[in-house]
């Protein structure tokens, strides 16, 4: 499993959103190519992909979608549970706690820190803010697996650095900065700024190309 890429595993949470729209409809069994026609995928790259994975098709009759529903939310670990731990509660921080994808389907926000001492001691959405300080304590009691960082950019390394000491097994960060990961505690960046780039990019490239 640890050779699968990204982006592998970005299509894997693809695929599954498909099924599940396919399955609250009725449908009972769909072929690689009319999955591909229906939500503008590739059928070579879904059978591709799937076949990391085991033997889920049958050739000439398609996928059943309840048992491949349920193996991909087993290989994405939404079988279970995870508690996460938000560090960072101001503006960012807060809608991430109230964003419904951190509190469904397996994931809960269990937990939140600060180091502002003005943020801690409050009430968001019903959770009390605890200091960065007692990170270790908070993981503890809540079990929690997973943390998310919305922290300025200078707070970055060292918020990733003290939750790993707490025991978190994985990290979203979401301050826009590049974080060097400790052995066993991988972390994923999402920096929204680099995507709006990418758009400005390509927005560019059709004024160029009737340019003389």
């Amino acid at each position: 499993m640890s050779g699968v890429s990204p982006l592998t595993l970005n299509r894997l949470s693809l695929y599954l959103r498909c099924l599940q729209e396919l399955g609250a409809e009725g449908v009972a069994r769909i072929s690689s190519t009319e999955l591909a026609e229906r939500f503008g995928l590739s059928a070579s790259q879904i059978r591709k992909d799937l076949a990391q994975f085991g033997e889920f098709g049958i050739r000439g009759v398609g996928y059943e979608i309840v048992p491949l529903r349920s193996r991909l939310r087993s290989l994405l670990g939404l079988d279970r549970e995870r508690g996460l731990v938000i560090v960072g509660v101001g503006s960012l921080g807060t809608a991430l706690v109230r964003f419904p994808g951190f509190n469904r389907d397996g994931y809960r926000v269990v937990g939140l820190a600060d180091s502002d001492p003005r943020l801690v001691g409050r009430m968001v959405d019903g959770k009390t803010v605890e200091p960065v300080a007692a990170l270790g304590a908070l993981v503890r009691r809540t079990g929690a697996t997973l943390g998310v960082l919305a922290v300025p950019s200078a707070a970055a390394q060292g918020a990733y650095e003290t939750l790993a000491a707490a025991g978190i097994g994985a990290v979203l960060n979401f301050a826009p900065t590049q974080i060097r990961a400790l052995p066993g505690v991988p972390v994923k960046t999402v920096d929204l700024r680099i995507h709006l780039e990418e758009l400005g990019f390509l927005m560019e490239r059709p004024r160029e190309g009737g340019r003389s």
